[in-house]
């Protein structure tokens, strides 16, 4: 089974977190917390602010680290590494998603979560 190592930024802004719906492929409809694949060279942190940038026009700082998931989807296995973040410019533009919301921690089960990022729900 193929391993796939990415990152997810965890935005917080006015307590609510931000959930984003996938626009394509195969979990299309899904939601999750924004990222995407580290490019070669690339630190995890580097990797979540260019993807954040791409994904969402919005430029980001890491506040800290969260935690890292590892879950095994039914063709491969995926490593998530997880950033709280904050927002520094930019209003949030859906470049690749379908659909965004922020949701209170009261509300974060009112979405249907991918299931790696359901751990990231779980931990919040």
């Amino acid at each position: 089974m193929k391993t796939i190592e990415v990152v997810a930024a965890i935005i917080k802004k006015d307590n609510k977190y931000l959930a984003t719906q996938r626009g394509y492929g195969k979990y299309k409809d899904g939601w999750e917390f924004p990222g995407g694949k580290m490019e070669p060279g690339e630190s995890r942190e580097e990797a979540i602010v260019r993807e954040i940038k791409e994904e969402l026009a919005t430029d980001i700082k890491v506040d800290s680290y969260l935690t890292t998931v590892d879950y095994d989807y039914e063709d491969f296995h995926l490593t998530m590494h997880c950033f709280l973040c904050s927002i520094l410019d930019g209003n949030i533009e859906l470049l690749e998603h379908e659909d965004a919301k922020w949701l209170g921690k009261e509300e974060l089960h009112n979405v249907d979560w991918l299931p790696a990022d359901l751990a990231i729900v779980d931990l919040l």
